[in-house]
């Protein structure tokens, strides 16, 4: 009786495992996605050999590698350490551009969101400041800091924390008031409200602007790394890696570094859209 108890809780793990494999396995969603990524590799690669093949160049795609040089060129790249230094250095000043923008952005939006005070003060300056683009900081940035990569950092911040506020402030105000005075009628103190009312409610706000202020921090370091060189020679980012190989000549590469930062995007967007799904539950229930 007991190793049969003992066996039915070694199968569980993997019959779960199992059951999670066969659920992605069989989702539409995740076959759709992959028919058109072969669909758009295999739409390149002729595109791309057209001029090879039947003799005359196809516009625009038929100027750049095919896909198979792009997989050949690959195999070499991965092989340097370099590589993988760009694709950490990126990272690093992402997510610490991105974490300080999380850290100073969330409360300044919801500051702004229940202070009328707070936001007759300083959402001016605010609405001035939002319209510069984060690129336009690169100098000033190189100034400020005394590193390359704190200022390449705090470009992306700036990328950030304009979308968080905005989405924070809008998912704030758009709580329905009767919420807050029916829980005024029973009794709840400001911090009850801001804590079961309007915290909860604003998150898929919080989330959705963390998930687009990701997409354009990547947007924002790389085009740092490009202008200000990355701060290395070797391993100087991703952007410095697309900058370097095309001034070399090598498109193949160019190619690589677009793809490199493609992935580099989705991963992270999608840990935050994960997270996103983790913290609000009761958004399942719809």
């Amino acid at each position: 009786m007991t190793d049969a108890v003992q066996s039915g809780h070694d199968m569980a793990p993997a019959v779960k495992k199992r059951s999670t494999l066969n659920r992605i396995a069989s989702n539409p969603t995740v076959w759709r996605g992959c028919i058109a990524i072969i669909g758009f590799i295999l739409f390149w690669e002729v595109c791309s050999q057209t001029k090879e093949w039947f003799g005359f160049q196809t516009p625009w795609i038929g100027k750049i590698p095919p896909p198979s040089d792009v997989v050949v060129q690959w195999v070499s790249v991965v092989q340097r350490p370099g590589y993988w230094e760009s694709w950490y250095l990126s990272f690093y000043r992402v997510f610490l551009g991105f974490i300080a923008a999380q850290i100073i952005g969330i409360p300044f939006g919801l500051a702004l969101a229940v202070n009328k005070y707070f936001r007759d003060i300083f959402f001016p300056p605010f609405e001035v400041l939002r319209p510069i683009p984060p690129l336009a900081w690169v100098p000033a940035s190189i100034i400020f800091w005394p590193t390359s990569d704190l200022s390449i950092a705090f470009v992306t911040f700036l990328g950030a924390f304009f979308t968080i506020v905005i989405n924070v402030l809008g998912g704030a105000r758009t709580i329905d008031v009767q919420y807050l005075r029916a829980a005024q009628s029973m009794g709840a103190t400001q911090w009850d409200l801001f804590r079961k009312i309007i915290l909860p409610g604003t998150l898929p706000s919080i989330f959705t602007g963390a998930a687009v202020g990701m997409g354009i921090t990547w947007e924002v370091v790389l085009a740092a790394e490009m202008i200000s060189g990355g701060g290395q020679q070797a391993g100087g980012g991703l952007g410095f890696f697309i900058w370097s190989s095309y001034m070399g000549g090598s498109m193949e590469q160019v190619i690589i570094g677009m793809i490199s930062i493609g992935i580099a995007g989705y991963l992270s967007s999608s840990l935050i859209r994960y997270i996103g799904y983790l913290s609000t539950p009761w958004q399942r229930l719809f």
